[in-house]
């Protein structure tokens, strides 16, 4: 079947069968930056936004995505960008594997959460594995990064 939807606001169409996963067909369409990591919906890899909250791409049927927005780490890339320089920053950044999914869900929290506890970024960030690296510094990266934001947002309201 075809289905049409918006990927990194451009407009696509593609075919897919009705067993189809949204993993698939978004790397099919070239966004690499989707991984397979467990095939269980548990490691966060293939995180992606749809209608700009954050979703597995492992557990999503791509019939169900006609007429939605998705979007992948390709269609943020200076926000990533900017967010992985405070990740190398916290020697938070290893073998990078893990680093696209984390990216898109701790850019959504951003999003999401206006000024989150500790707690409330561990919960959120809860399905995001990463075998390299201790979570401490991808903790200080986060709030570093946060805090850096919220203040140039600050500046630029000012």
């Amino acid at each position: 079947m075809e289905i049409q939807f918006i990927l990194n606001k451009k407009q696509v169409s593609t075919e897919v069968g009705p067993d189809a996963v949204l993993l698939d067909v978004l790397r099919a369409l070239g966004c690499k930056s989707v991984k397979c990591g467990c095939e269980t919906a548990n490691c966060g890899l293939c995180t992606v936004w749809i209608d700009g909250k954050s979703r597995l791409s492992c557990s999503v049927l791509a019939a169900g995505v006609a007429g939605h927005e998705i979007t992948t780490m390709e269609g943020v890339e200076k926000e990533a960008a900017r967010f992985g320089e405070f990740l190398a920053a916290e020697g938070a950044e290893q073998c990078g594997f893990c680093s696209p999914g984390f990216i898109m869900n701790v850019l959504a929290m951003f999003r999401e959460l206006a000024d989150p506890t500790v707690e409330e970024i561990k919960e959120y960030l809860a399905g995001n594995l990463c075998r390299c690296t201790g979570y401490m510094g991808q903790l200080r990266a986060i709030r570093k990064y946060m805090a850096a934001e919220k203040t140039s947002a600050e500046g630029v309201r000012s």
